[in-house]
């Protein structure tokens, strides 16, 4: 499913090429002057920031979405032949794939003529093209599609370029599923959730929980919102949730790595980031510059009250009883074993 969304990008890519035209269609946005909100230039050939480099890290949590994942094939670890090998090469191909893909739809999908109509201040429909119609968009890439192929051609496509996400799913099953294992094998969640399956050895339970978790939360607020606000509900504030965690977590990560690399300086490491400490340190800036635009953007807000109500729940939980049921896991035996060597701080 991955390879076929790939294909039908790759084929609006070529069929891009007769209509592309970057300055006319991908620069026609610029800020006006008395209030600073984005207008169409209709001659294109705009600045290349509008909004200067503001406007960059303004767009920082929405392009979270690019990557958002990646860094989750690390917990197919114990299921690869030869992590040492695989891992490495794994998040490598993931992560350039992403970076090309992501590249080449945000240099092709402005630069054609697309056209849309949106009501203006007085309410009359005005007519907008290029970049500037697809900012006013719920479906870009569906939007550059109908401009190249017929409407029915192009929702064909962008249906089967949809099926892509489908594997995104797969990804974050698959992640929940290893997460909430592992945390039930650490003692932080009741053991029988780390129970495997006797024939194929995969944690079945806690992919079956997590599902079951999962679709409550949304039948709850699917009947509690009701229709068109609990599908903006879940489409919005739960996916913002996501990325603020995510975001939370890039943060720890950095941290960790730095601290790591400090307390452990000498241990065996199957694989060394090429980048060290330097690529840490920038994470973690990054991550900082992210969280700030999230909380200052009002989309946003929402999501992120939602996800520090979640995290004082998960903190009461554990003082109340996952504190007392804890075991060493594997990662904290080895810090253990390794601890005499350590680096003072």
């Amino acid at each position: 499913m991955t390879l076929l969304a790939i294909g039908i990008l790759v084929v609006f890519f070529i069929s891009a090429l007769p209509f592309f035209d970057f300055g006319k269609y991908a620069l026609n946005i610029g800020a006006d002057p008395a209030t600073g909100a984005a207008i169409e230039l209709p001659g294109g050939h705009g600045p290349f920031l509008p909004f200067g480099v503001y406007g960059v890290l303004a767009a920082m949590p929405f392009a979270v979405w690019l990557f958002l994942a990646i860094e989750q094939l690390p917990l197919a670890a114990e299921e690869s032949a030869d992590p040492k090998r695989d891992m490495p090469k794994g998040i490598m191909l993931g992560m350039f794939t992403l970076i090309a893909l992501g590249f080449l739809v945000l240099l092709f999908n402005p630069s054609i003529p697309i056209e849309r109509q949106i009501a203006d201040a007085s309410g009359a429909l005005t007519t907008v093209h290029g970049a500037f119609a697809l900012g006013t968009s719920g479906e870009p890439i569906l939007d550059g599609f109908r401009v190249i192929f017929r409407t029915e051609a192009a929702n064909a496509l962008a249906l089967a370029a949809v099926t892509g996400l489908v594997a995104s799913f797969h990804a974050i099953i698959f992640a929940y599923g290893r997460q909430i294992y592992s945390l039930s094998r650490a003692g932080y969640f009741p053991h029988f959730l780390s129970v495997t399956h006797g024939e194929h050895k995969t944690p079945n339970i806690a992919l079956i929980a997590g599902g079951l978790v999962g679709l409550a939360v949304m039948l709850v607020v699917w009947f509690a919102m009701g229709g068109e606000a609990a599908g903006s509900f879940i489409g919005g504030v739960l996916l913002n949730m996501a990325v603020f965690g995510a975001m939370f977590s890039y943060l720890l990560q950095g941290l960790t790595f730095i601290q790591l690399r400090r307390r452990f300086p000498n241990i065996e490491r199957p694989y060394r980031s090429p980048v060290g400490v330097a690529g840490a340190a920038l994470t973690v800036i990054i991550a900082l510059v992210t969280i700030g635009f999230q909380l200052a953007d009002p989309i946003y807000r929402t999501g992120v009250i939602g996800v520090a109500i979640w995290y004082a729940l998960a903190i009461l939980y554990f003082a109340a009883y996952g504190r007392k049921t804890l075991v060493l896991s594997p990662e904290e035996e080895f810090a253990v074993k390794h601890r005499e060597g350590a680096a003072p701080v």
